[in-house]
């Protein structure tokens, strides 16, 4: 479990996801330029309510989006996993964005004919696809961008348009000023989280180690709720290990009963609390130290997370970009090809077959 050991990291690692992680300010900052330049037509600037329809690393971006201009935003931004849109997403005035990495998501393709069988205003995020192709056919906007990597790989890009997007349609003030401090510590932060950055002064490296033989359970409220689905299911798909995650308050009132059976095994789980002096409510940040003293008591280990920046926006990044550092030397320590997902590939062949 020598994390410093490059040659073992390219052993383990040989489709190179460190690289796509290690990108992220660039893809952010890619997908933000792009955003300004594809088309918006008149008819999609005055949306009432904003649906992204998404799975997967297609729908955290939405996830992201939506808890970032929540504070501000005079419309509503909500994210459909699955095959069918609420009752209430009808006509002109709702905006369905189509959100498949691959263009052939079946759940997030079945949403989107339905939205234009209920005569909503439509546009796709895709690389191409049968979105692509559905976009064509039917003339609505199509922003199609390339990359190639795992869709969960391409955050930068399903966060990055979104954002652009708010921005276009008035929905945030100050993205872009926003978006430079973020890239400013993304960039700043890549530099102690990188592979050639020893144990010793790599905390990415450091939390992995103490993730070994634990299942972790991430919490995080407000911004950070999104943030922690995020590490969740980075960890579940870069290191194929069980976790998962809880928002605050919410676990204050249900999750926090659930630390005694079985007695055995709790000393096997670890909490690791996503918490911000100047994001977070000042309840929450008090429930989430009386919740991590809580924890230690029951014999749970604990650590916790403080992003840095001064804006929401550096802040989610920040904490988005660790999170994928501490999943991916997880994946090595545990001697894991970090990119492969051969469940999610088995289900879609036998989903195929069924039909």
């Amino acid at each position: 479990m020598n994390l410093d050991d490059l040659n073992h990291l390219r052993e383990v690692d040989p489709q190179d996801m460190l690289a796509r992680i290690d990108a992220l300010p660039d893809q952010i900052v890619q997908a933000w330029e792009l955003s300004q330049t594809l088309p918006l037509p008149i008819s999609h600037r005055s949306p009432k309510q904003i649906v992204v329809c998404g799975m997967g690393g297609s729908a955290i971006g939405g996830d992201l989006a939506a808890a970032l201009i929540g504070a501000t935003s005079p419309v509503g931004l909500h994210v459909v996993r699955g095959y069918k849109l609420p009752a209430y997403v009808a006509g002109p005035d709702s905006l369905v964005i189509a959100s498949s990495y691959s263009g052939n998501t079946e759940e997030t393709l079945a949403a989107a004919e339905e939205a234009l069988q209920r005569g909503t205003r439509l546009l796709a995020i895709t690389t191409g696809g049968t979105l692509a192709e559905h976009a064509s056919a039917n003339d609505y906007p199509l922003w199609q961008f390339s990359y190639e990597g795992q869709p969960r790989a391409a955050v930068g890009w399903s966060f990055g348009l979104l954002i652009g997007l708010a921005s276009r349609l008035n929905l945030a003030l100050a993205l872009e000023n926003d978006l430079r401090e973020a890239v400013d510590v993304l960039h700043e932060h890549r530099e102690n989280y990188q592979a050639s950055t020893p144990l010793p002064a790599n905390t990415a490296k450091r939390g992995a180690g103490q993730l070994i033989g634990r299942i972790p359970v991430v919490y995080g409220g407000g911004v950070f709720e999104p943030v922690a689905r995020r590490w969740k299911t980075q960890l579940n798909e870069n290191a194929k290990v069980w976790a998962q995650f809880e928002p605050m308050p919410e676990a204050n009132h249900n999750t926090i009963v659930g630390i005694s059976f079985p007695d055995a095994l709790m000393h096997t789980m670890q909490a690791i609390f996503i918490t911000s002096p100047q994001l977070d409510h000042p309840r929450v940040r008090l429930r989430h130290d009386l919740t991590y003293t809580l924890c230690l008591e029951n014999g749970i280990m604990c650590d916790k997370f403080m992003p840095r920046g001064s804006s929401p926006l550096a802040q989610m990044l920040h904490a988005i970009q660790y999170g994928d550092y501490l999943s991916y030397y997880t994946a090595i320590a545990y001697g894991v090809d970090p990119t492969p997902v051969a469940p999610i590939a088995e289900l879609k062949t036998l989903m195929a077959q069924a039909n």
